[in-house]
């Protein structure tokens, strides 16, 4: 639904001193000038400028003769060569160099030449010759092939037949049989005809089309032939067939003319001959000629040169056609009038800009015309606007009233007929008067429609504006005029585009730009605000609505956009990007609905889609919700399968407030419930439909749950308005909580038994059976206890009366206790059964206990009896016997020992070995001396290696052997509870200290060598590692995309086995699969992962050492305390050298600062720099302070000696 519109025209008369008249023209591809010939010379001439760039004389050279008798049949741009190939009627083909002017005749026919056509390629050349033949040539004039054109066979596609739906066969109506024997008299060609051949190329340059005159019967026909020269088809007979052909570039149908007894038409041939399609010129058979018909380069337009035959009419006219949805739309009418000087001469269309239009004329005035595609819709803001859009088509205008719905063309809502061919037509932009239109015909006159009047006085503009512009004068008159508009910013300086704009809208922006007007435009696909940015140079159609821009582009989306928010195109978006709508390939907007969400494109084949963008219907439905018309909103987030979630996500304050007024506007208990239904927990404004950057949110709500709210606030609302009219709505509220309240639902329908209402009691509950399945609602139903409920629901159900009548009446036979007991345990609910039970009495206790077992319901029981009764007893037994079970028995003790059972609790804490507890059990017990001192023993022995503080208690308490205890306390670095032992018993001070002090300096002098063996060797690998980097460098060269994988301090990748042994254990877990990882980094000399294996151990005698700081500071405060101050002093220098060595070492071997805190994340793929990353968090190890060395900062306990 797209009308041409015309950007520009040009007009150069500087060539009216040429000699003779132009026969033929060409477009330069790579400068646009044109290459024009005539009877004398060859002229190249720039239109833009006005000046004559080259011309060279034929005439001179003697290829033409000096009187003007020669004729051009052809001439053709060749950008390879960079010349000008033309042919004489005579039989030469010249060659014209545009660089060197040099003139050569590459070629000539004896018979002469009647046209001369090249490939699309431009690599061969079809001649057609005065002895009727064809000749085949290269682009370096080398002949392929010389066949006759009129050719007996039809050629290679020759239809195969068996014979059925022959003419003879077929039935002929009133005709009768007679028809059949009736042989088609095949006229002449009219007498007007050049008898000329005519050649048109396919697009792609395989096949070409000849339409010449055949000598036996005087028609012309067409004739298809290949590349190679070998005839493909030939065309029926066909009578009235003009000389005008073209191929459409496109390559699907070849365009001739035709004249029929009643009217002159333009027919379609595919390329096996056949006739595929016609149009009707507006014209009368005898009228008008046809001298040529033209494609453009992109196969949108069909150029119509026609000349009328009478000597008082218009003379030359061009008209464009082009074709949507099967039907052809005279778009464009150009009259040159009856001056012979104006006349066209020659015609072309330009090859790189498809709807650039270049004529010569007779008089040598040279014209050019743009052409854009253009959707004519009226532009209204308010509902009065019907979302006009206008069509040309010849002398009527289509136009099709969106508003009222969507007629597909070439149908319309109503045509407007007018006396000429239509070229312009425009809508007036003023509010209330937007549905008015104004037309421009060809002869220059302008009619103005409205609704309910008649056609204004037609008058026509002066030529030398450009605009058509409408303006407002008094109240109800108005006046059209044409005015060269120069548009100005804010500041008076001129705007301007890079291209000329098919089409402009003036919009407003937001006000961070100071509520400027911009004109908006695109062309050559480019949209862009003008002073602004550039928006996207994609763009194939765009319509300013409201508050947005809608766009569409070649990558076949619909974005749409916030004015007061415009950025650039980018990429797409997310996947709620509401902003962003996939749509067909090709599709372009016609219109948009004012005040609504119906966005109407166009698809490539012509046909109309209405959608409605998410965008715009979440902008209508945001401003709804605003302005609380719940009703507008519900009704369109329905039509439109917008989550109703969205009425409560978008504002939930508002909504909470306003939820009677929201009843009230549904009034419709369907919609509520379905409202109802639809709730659950997500956010949609956060996940489905993001809130725009310019829409703020709304306050922040409480963290109760959103359906328990909604529900509960729908309720108190409902139940305050109408609970009868609303019960359904009420039942809908306590079933879609987020715990469904199915027992408060199924008592509501229990009381509406025997009440007369608007909804009964059968109605509400099968309505509950549609919200709740059926066997949960019985199940619910049975945990109500209310039998005449139970019934109620299972006669809806489709359970068989002899499975649920003889279990509802022996539990009806049960004492109540028990008979709640059976209910809640037949629906799982053990709980609750475990209650009732307990109720029933003491002979129902073991049932209970099982139960208790069974189901691990010990606390619930522990809280249903007395503390002090046999039950209790009972049960704090079976649930230490279910503790130990599940490895606990020091809370299985607790609860033995509290029920007065002790024995067993002592077995209890000595199998945990909870050495308190146990001392404190056998003394309840009590225990004799020596089974206490044996029981001590035997926990001494089982604990000491974990905690010796613990063992030396045990020891003392219970066997008071303080040697046993003195030697665990040694063992474990306890020096201070030691002494606390040694003071009451006999023993040496060297038994005391000496072998904790050898033990502790042992320790540093093996750690301190190994460190220093780990540290050289780490430097001897990492050099040999460096050198093998380097020769790969030099090997590959410095781009060697591999030398990237070698790190200062990476490893080399490891083999194929490595790599293998991931795949294996890829599906082990993750503590295996570290241990996998750990076995790799192997010391031994040569391995792949020696690098990493030490630094790794380096790292671990560094938290090894780290680790016997504060069992070594103690052991430095006894030996002081016993006078071995040398002994202490050689044991801190010791320790103080290993932890300088080591600090030294950090920066080299860690080059990020330090080890690591935790196990570094290595494998084989890992380098020396990822793992020293890793660990460069990892503490440092600190010294312990020598005397007169307290202030150390690398001391990390106080001091052992008192006069510091």
């Amino acid at each position: 639904m797209r009308n041409l519109k015309l950007l520009k025209s040009l007009c150069n008369a500087e060539l009216s001193h040429s000699a003779g008249s132009p026969l033929c023209v060409a477009v330069r591809s790579d400068t646009d000038s044109l290459l024009l010939a005539s009877e004398f010379s060859i002229i190249e001439f720039d239109p833009r400028t006005g000046q004559v760039v080259n011309d060279v004389s034929l005439t001179e050279e003697g290829y033409m003769p000096d009187d003007g008798s020669g004729k051009l049949v052809g001439i053709q741009e060749l950008a390879e060569l960079e010349s000008v190939c033309v042919a004489t009627a005579t039989g030469d083909v010249i060659l014209y160099n545009l660089t060197t002017n040099e003139v050569e005749c590459v070629g000539s026919v004896e018979s002469g030449l009647t046209s001369m056509s090249w490939s699309p390629d431009e690599e061969l050349v079809a001649l057609t010759t005065g002895q009727q033949t064809v000749i085949m040539m290269t682009k370096e004039f080398e002949p392929i092939t010389e066949v006759g054109i009129h050719q007996d066979d039809f050629g290679e596609g020759k239809f195969i037949t068996v014979g059925w739906g022959k003419k003879e066969t077929q039935f002929h109506g009133s005709e009768g049989k007679q028809a059949a024997q009736k042989k088609m008299l095949v006229q002449p060609a009219m007498a007007w005809d050049d008898r000329r051949p005519r050649v048109s190329w396919r697009g792609d340059g395989q096949l070409f089309a000849v339409s010449a005159v055949c000598p036996q019967t005087g028609a012309r026909r067409v004739r298809v032939w290949s590349r190679e020269g070998v005839l493909q088809a030939t065309s029926e007979s066909l009578n009235g067939l003009e000389q005008a052909l073209c191929w459409r570039p496109s390559g699907s149908l070849i365009a001739c003319t035709q004249r029929h007894p009643n009217k002159h038409s333009v027919v379609f041939m595919e390329k096996n001959g056949l006739l595929h399609g016609d149009f009707t010129l507006p014209c009368s058979r005898d009228q008008a000629k046809v001298k040529e018909l033209l494609w453009n380069s992109d196969s949108t337009v069909l150029l119509v040169w026609l000349e009328d035959v009478h000597s008082g009419a218009d003379g030359h006219i061009m008209q464009l056609w082009a074709v949507g949805n099967y039907h052809w739309y005279l778009k464009q009418s150009l009259a040159f009038g009856r001056d012979p000087q104006r006349a066209p001469a020659c015609v072309h269309w330009d090859p790189q800009r498809p709807l650039r239009l270049h004529v010569v004329t007779r008089g040598w005035a040279s014209l050019t015309y743009d052409w854009g595609w253009a959707t004519d819709r009226s532009t209204g803001l308010d509902a009065s606007d019907n979302a006009n859009v206008a069509v040309i088509d010849g002398d009527k205008i289509l136009v099709t009233t969106f508003r009222q719905g969507v007629v597909p063309p070439p149908m319309c809502s109503y045509e407007l007929q007018l006396t000429s061919p239509v070229n312009l037509v425009t809508f007036l932009c003023q509010t209330q008067k937007s549905n008015h239109l104004a037309a421009m015909t060809a002869d220059g006159q302008i009619s103005v429609f409205g609704p309910g009047r008649s056609p204004s006085s037609p008058h026509a503009p002066s030529s030398n504006h450009t605009c058509l512009i409408w303006s407002f004068f008094q109240s109800l008159s108005f006046k059209l005029w044409f005015e060269r508009v120069d548009w100005t910013d804010f500041s008076g300086c001129p705007m301007n585009f890079p291209v000329p704009c098919v089409q402009m809208a003036l919009c407003t922006v937001s006000e961070e730009v100071g509520d400027r007007l911009f004109r908006s435009g695109y062309g050559n696909n480019m949209l862009g605000l003008v002073c602004v940015c550039q928006l996207a140079s994609n763009v194939s159609s765009f319509v300013v609505h409201e508050d947005f821009l809608l766009v569409t582009t070649h990558a076949h989306t619909c974005r749409c956009l916030l004015l007061g928010t415009l950025t650039a195109l980018g990429s797409d978006g997310g996947q709620n990007d509401e902003t962003l709508r996939r749509v067909e390939r090709g599709s372009k907007i016609v219109t948009v609905v004012t005040q609504d969400t119906r966005l109407i494109l166009q698809m490539p084949r012509g046909n109309l889609e209405t959608v409605h963008h998410r965008a715009l219907v979440l902008a209508q439905l945001r401003k709804q919700l605003d302005c609380l018309k719940f009703r507008d909103a519900f009704e369109c987030m329905r039509k439109l399968r917008i989550n109703l979630n969205f009425m409560y996500d978008h504002n939930p304050k508002v909504f909470l407030e306003n939820v009677e007024t929201f009843i009230t506007q549904l009034n419709s208990i369907n919609h509520i419930n379905l409202f109802l239904t639809e709730l659950r927990e997500e956010d949609t404004t956060g996940t489905m439909y993001p809130r725009p950057l310019n829409v703020p949110g709304p306050s922040p709500m409480t963290r109760a749950k959103k359906l328990d709210v909604v529900c509960d606030a729908f309720r108190h609302t409902m139940e305050s308005m109408d609970p009868d009219k609303y019960c359904l709505s009420i039942l809908t509220s306590h079933v879609k909580k987020t715990v469904p309240e199915l027992e408060i639902a199924l008592q509501k329908v229990h009381d509406l038994r025997g009440k007369t209402g608007v909804v009964g009691a059968e109605e509400a509950l099968k309505y509950l059976l549609f919200l709740v399945n059926v066997n949960d609602l019985y199940d619910h139903s049975l945990g109500t206890y209310d039998f005449d409920l139970v019934l109620m629901v299972a006669e809806k159900s489709q359970k068989d009366p002899k499975e649920y009548l003889p279990f509802l009446n022996k539990l009806k036979t049960l004492e109540p206790n028990y008979q709640r007991y059976s209910i809640d345990k037949h629906l799982k609910r053990y709980s609750k059964a475990l209650l009732h039970l307990s109720k029933c009495g003491e002979e129902h206790f073991p049932e209970a206990l099982g139960l208790v077992r069974e189901q691990k319901l010990f606390s619930e029981a522990l809280e249903l009896y007395p503390a002090h009764s046999p039950h209790y007893k009972a049960l704090s037994c079976a649930y230490a016997e279910h503790l130990v079970a599940q490895q606990q028995p020091e809370q299985a003790g607790l609860l033995l020992w509290r029920c007065g059972e002790p024995g067993r609790a002592l077995q209890a804490f000595v199998s945990a070995s909870s050495w308190r507890h146990a001392l404190c059990v056998a003394q309840q017990v009590p225990l004799p001396p020596d089974q206490l001192s044996l029981l001590a023993r035997d926990m001494a022995g089982n604990v000491e290696h974990s905690c010796v503080c613990v063992c030396v208690c045990v020891c003392v308490s219970g066997s008071k052997d303080c040697e046993e205890a003195i030697s665990a306390l040694i063992k474990g670095a306890v020096w201070e509870e030691a002494l606390r032992l040694v003071k009451g018993a006999p023993m040496s001070h060297l038994y005391f200290v000496f072998p904790a002090f050898a033990s502790h300096t042992s320790f540093l002098e093996n750690n301190t060598a190994l460190f220093g063996r780990h540290r050289n060797r780490l430097s001897v690998v990492l050099e040999l590692k460096e050198k093998a980097r380097l020769d790969m460098l030099d090997e590959d060269g410095p781009d060697c995309p591999d030398a990237e994988l070698y790190s200062e301090a990476s490893s080399v990748m490891s083999n194929s086995k490595h790599s293998s042994s991931i795949s294996r254990i890829s599906s082990r877990s993750s503590k295996n699969r570290r241990k996998a990882e750990r076995k790799k980094w192997s010391l031994k000399e040569g391995s792949p992962l020696e690098d990493v294996a030490l630094l790794h151990a380096l790292a671990d005698i560094i938290g090894t050492v780290d680790k016997i700081r504060g069992g070594l500071h103690s052991l430095l405060k006894a030996l002081v305390l016993f006078q071995y101050d040398r002994l202490a002093q050689k044991l801190q220098l010791a320790y103080e050298e290993a932890l300088l060595m080591m600090e030294a070492a950090i920066p080299e071997v860690w080059s990020d600062g330090g080890p690591p805190s935790q196990t570094p994340v290595t494998g084989p793929d890992s380098t020396a720099n990822s793992i020293t990353a890793s660990l460069q968090n990892q503490a440092r190890p600190t010294s312990l302070p020598l005397p007169g060395q307290c202030s150390s900062s690398r001391a990390s306990a106080e001091s052992p000696y008192p006069w510091r």
